[in-house]
């Protein structure tokens, strides 16, 4: 428990100063990292992937997404990053005379480009209106929904949610996770009219805790899922008694790309004119 308070103590200014207080640039930079060790995480814990090359090409594209994104790339450079990607994954397959496994491949695709597409969401969130108002948004409902599951669910947890992927989570600490996060999303409403002088749109905060709650809970089973496939207990170790970048990170995964989606379509706040 010690060391998880001293990761936040430490991890928490530093995440605020890249998204808040650092030049553009470092968000594509801080995220392409991010990326490239979730990639090699995902890939190295799991054991199912041995040919090295593609491996290796995997991590290249997962670090080069967030950098898509930051430079407004035209769809087709996305085309043909894919293009090239597969061809240099199949071809590595094929001359592999069929040692390389189909799963491989799959696993390959899934730590370049789709894990990478999600979790560098936050580069486009950083390109809309008032865009610091929104960049922490992910991060207030995935990690506070964890922290109310975990506390909630140590002082009343009863009924097992998901016993085979996740032994300690309950039901009781499921619940606690919506309530915490819909309660501390609206009172990041109130800090940033306080700070900003903007009115925010508490419904739509309450709204938003609920669902963040409910996608970074998804996201914390779903990789669950692939650590329980590949008996595994931790992703990493960067982050201590956090664990890895996946372990760390994988309900920022899942909360990231709502938040993006949830801005296109309903504001969060009503600016003065």
């Amino acid at each position: 428990m010690l060391g998880r308070i001293l990761v936040a103590i430490v991890g928490v200014p530093l995440l605020i100063v890249i998204l808040l207080f650092c030049p553009p640039v470092c968000l594509p930079v801080a995220f392409g990292a991010l990326c490239g060790i979730g990639a090699c995480e995902l890939l190295q814990s799991t054991g199912a992937v041995k040919n090295k090359r593609a491996a290796f090409y995997s991590v290249v594209f997962s670090v080069g997404v967030p950098f898509w994104y930051y430079f407004g790339c035209q769809m087709i450079w996305a085309v043909g990053a894919l293009f090239l990607l597969m061809l240099l994954l199949f071809g590595e397959a094929i001359a592999s005379k069929q040692r390389m496994r189909a799963e491989e491949i799959a696993l390959c695709v899934f730590a370049a480009v789709l894990i990478p597409m999600m979790l560098s969401v936050f580069v486009l969130i950083a390109d809309a209106d008032h865009a610091k108002l929104y960049l922490l948004l992910p991060f207030v409902a995935a990690f506070t929904s964890d922290a109310f599951a975990l506390f909630v669910g140590m002082g009343f947890g009863k009924h097992k949610l998901a016993p085979s992927l996740s032994p300690k989570k309950t039901v009781e600490g499921s619940v606690g996770g919506f309530l915490g996060a819909a309660l501390c999303c609206t009172l990041y409403g109130v800090v940033v009219q306080a700070a900003f002088g903007v009115q925010p749109h508490y419904v739509v905060l309450v709204l938003y805790g609920l669902l963040g709650s409910f996608v970074s809970q998804m996201g914390d089973l779903s990789f669950s899922y692939i650590k329980r496939e590949y008996g595994l207990k931790d992703y990493g170790h960067l982050f201590r008694e956090h664990g890895g970048v996946l372990d760390r990170f994988d309900s920022v995964i899942f909360c990231a790309p709502l938040t993006y989606l949830l801005l296109s379509v309903v504001p969060f706040f009503q600016y003065s004119t």
